[in-house]
């Protein structure tokens, strides 16, 4: 049959046996002379080859050599109508569109994924429309739970899939009606599958984004209060003397007795006030918020979605102890914090800098909780208030 030989080429051309090297690959060029620089630039070909999260994508390449073994084996026995033959057709193009986005030409290795996992439910959902009722009924556990994973409790379609399943329990036998039923529903379902995941890529493209500015703030902060150290000095006045994060003096001795005299609380505070004391408070913000992101882990469980949820929220919280940090002592000397307006030593002031940084944790706990939620809705065992509201039976009120 035309449906069998194309596939089966196509396979063949876009998916090398194992242990082999694509012909239009890096990896298939001819070595160099040089052993050594020819292994230094094949391991280079290498990462770039298999860029992308190597687990997933397999995953994702095992399903479709699946789906397409089960399509040939249901077309294999003789010719089909022709309406059966365009569906069987469009079935195996969308399977090679899915092995061609798994393949390692993309810059973006969590798009491909999408776009492969997109191709593959296309594929699947032509299946059903070509399997047998008795093949559509052995099928029907998967469908239902699927459906009642990503459809709302109120949805017409999962409410006549619920029906259809208690129908055939009973003993019913599908009918081509309800495969039709089935068969939109898990549409339906699938494309809001995608729209959790591609929700998830948002967060965490916002997160990264967020954290890239407060990164970039902070820098600039440390650099400007490095140029100009008296500008907005980080000092403290005890009563002994001036204190600030990396320099000290004592007013009232023999020494500073002359540099202090006649001059404002203010100018004492910039002539004290060192290059160092931004960048070293910012430094120890930043190593506090370290601590508690990965104190933060305990909490995390992960993704299993090829976006990186866990690290942008890691990431996040670095540049927020930084600022946090200096906020935080910026309060104090403003005395807004009353009976710690002033500190003793450049040790104290530090270790309020280690304090503000972890306490950063207070602010990024909201979008952490954002997060797990963000993440549980894309589906899955792990239960969330979100799901349990939709997916379970209402409670007698």
């Amino acid at each position: 049959m035309e449906s069998n030989s194309t596939p089966s080429d196509s396979t063949s051309s876009t998916s090398p046996p194992s242990g082999a090297t694509p012909s239009n690959s890096p990896l298939s060029a001819q070595p160099p002379t040089d052993s050594r620089r020819y292994g230094r630039a094949q391991a280079r070909n290498l990462r770039r080859y298999e860029r992308g999260q190597w687990e997933l994508r397999e995953a994702l390449r095992s399903r479709v050599i699946e789906l397409e073994a089960l399509l040939k084996s249901k077309t294999a026995p003789g010719p089909l109508a022709p309406c059966d033959q365009v569906l069987a057709d469009q079935a195996f193009e969308s399977l090679d569109e899915a092995k061609r986005a798994l393949g390692h030409e993309h810059g973006r290795p969590a798009a491909h994924i999408a776009v492969a996992q997109t191709k593959l439910d296309v594929a699947y959902i032509i299946l059903l429309r070509l399997l047998t009722l008795q093949d559509v009924t052995a099928h029907l556990p998967g469908i239902v739970a699927f459906v009642k994973e990503h459809l709302p409790l109120g949805d017409e379609r999962r409410a006549h899939v619920d029906e259809i399943a208690l129908s055939v329990r009973a003993g019913d036998t599908l009918t081509e009606n309800q495969r039709e039923v089935l068969v939109d529903a898990s549409t339906v379902a699938h494309q809001v599958h995608l729209k959790e995941k591609l929700r998830v890529r948002s967060f965490a493209y916002i997160v990264f984004g967020v954290t890239a500015a407060l990164a970039v703030i902070a820098t600039l902060i440390a650099l400007a209060g490095a140029a100009s150290p008296g500008t907005v000095p980080l000092c403290f006045n005890p009563g002994v003397g001036i204190v600030c994060a990396t320099a000290t003096s004592t007013a009232g001795t023999a020494g500073n007795g002359d540099r202090f005299a006649g001059r404002s609380l203010d100018q004492m505070y910039a002539d004290v006030a060192s290059q160092w004391d931004y960048p070293v408070v910012e430094l120890v913000g930043l190593v506090a918020a370290a601590v508690a992101a990965a104190a933060s882990l305990r909490r995390i469980h992960g993704t299993s979605t090829p976006y990186n949820v866990p690290v942008a929220l890691a990431l996040l919280k670095l540049p927020t102890g930084a600022l946090t940090a200096l906020l935080g002592l910026l309060l104090m000397r403003g005395e807004f914090i009353p009976g710690l307006s002033a500190l003793d030593s450049s040790a104290q002031i530090i270790a309020w800098a280690v304090i503000f940084g972890y306490a950063q944790q207070l602010f990024t706990r909201f979008v952490d909780n954002q997060a797990q939620l963000v993440l549980n809705s894309v589906g899955g065992p792990v239960t969330n208030p979100g799901k349990t509201t939709r997916n379970s039976p209402a409670q007698p009120g």
